[in-house]
């Protein structure tokens, strides 16, 4: 006997249409990577897109959608760990590209 009886399986449609997401979110991903946009601006939304990507992955890929609190304690991980490198490692990383001679 099933624990939680609403459910469901995820269609082939359900996952390819997510898949799709992944897909378009990548393709947004490279194109603002070749864009002239300020770097802590690219870097935020580039962080943000990554942590849609990885919520995504997690409630359909790794079925975690149905288990609410599962879900929701590795998001919030993910998202201060994210935050963290942003902050400590690519912050000042790109901080110090401002500094390089243009060739």
């Amino acid at each position: 006997m099933h624990a939680n009886s609403d459910h469901s399986e995820g269609s082939t449609k359900l996952f390819f249409m997510v898949w799709g997401w992944l897909l378009l979110l990548t393709a947004l991903e490279i194109f603002l990577a070749y864009e002239r946009v300020e770097v802590h601006l690219m870097i935020t939304i580039l962080v943000g897109l990554s942590l849609i990507k990885s919520a995504l992955i997690m409630a359909y890929f790794m079925h975690l959608k149905f288990e609410r609190l599962g879900l929701v304690l590795t998001i919030i991980p993910a998202t201060v760990f994210c935050i963290c490198m942003m902050l400590l490692v690519f912050f000042p990383d790109s901080l110090r590209l401002t500094h390089l001679p243009q060739y």
